[in-house]
């Protein structure tokens, strides 16, 4: 008898058909229409190796949240930094990066402050990176974003509106510089079509010939 997977179903009544897909920690969700038990048995018995198979490719994936009481690394520019924690007397939480590692002081232990310590560190740099690198994209490609911002998201690296306000994850700071450009050149793209046919992708390839590498590597990252 085979073991079902633990799972979250979110119940959606517009939806059409079932959907799987994994949460940031590995975790299972299926959305679906109002159907019954027996339905999403079958249908988690039928993708039972595609489950395994997604779930083992998500492990492997580089940035993930980090696991604070397990030896935590911090990715920076694509490359991989050990996390220190350091237990002082200084009723304050701080995280410092010297280049060679990052050092976590803390009063006392908690994971909700210290991620967002973390998540602080990747906004403060990408607010001080980022600008002066779409400026420079943009001005190559003849264009002139209406704005752009920054902020934590959970699924998109970076997208464009219809005002041509360009929005970029601050966890963008984990990927390498080259997939950062990346990003932005493919966001910026998105101001002369806003769709991902043909002619968006010459586009892209125009300023960007070897574009396809840099998709790949980003499958390797998690936001």
């Amino acid at each position: 008898m085979s073991i079902l997977p633990q799972y979250k179903h979110i119940v959606n009544p517009k939806l059409k058909h079932i959907y799987l897909s994994f949460g940031e920690e590995g975790d299972l969700i299926i959305k679906s229409p109002k159907v019954s038990l027996r339905q999403i048995e079958q249908l988690l018995l039928k993708k039972a190796s595609w489950i395994e198979k997604s779930r083992a490719k998500l492990h492997l994936k580089k940035g993930k949240a980090l696991d604070f009481s397990n030896m935590p690394e911090l990715y920076f520019i694509g490359e991989v930094y050990p996390v220190i924690l350091t237990a002082h007397d200084k009723k304050k939480c701080q995280l410092d990066f010297d280049g060679v590692q990052f050092t976590l002081l803390y009063h006392t232990y908690d994971e909700i402050l210290f991620q967002k310590h973390v998540d602080n560190f990747y906004k403060i740099q990408t607010q001080k990176q980022l600008p002066s690198l779409v400026t420079e994209w943009a001005k190559e490609m003849s264009l002139s974003p209406s704005n752009i911002r920054f902020r934590k998201t959970k699924r998109q690296w970076g997208s464009c509106s219809g005002k041509n306000v360009l929005s970029f994850n601050t966890m963008i700071m984990k990927l390498p510089q080259d997939v950062i450009q990346y990003i932005i050149v493919h966001e910026l793209a998105h101001m002369r079509h806003k769709h991902h046919q043909k002619a968006f992708w010459k586009e892209v390839e125009a300023y960007l010939p070897d574009y396809k590498l840099q998709v790949q590597e980003l499958k390797n990252y998690t936001t």
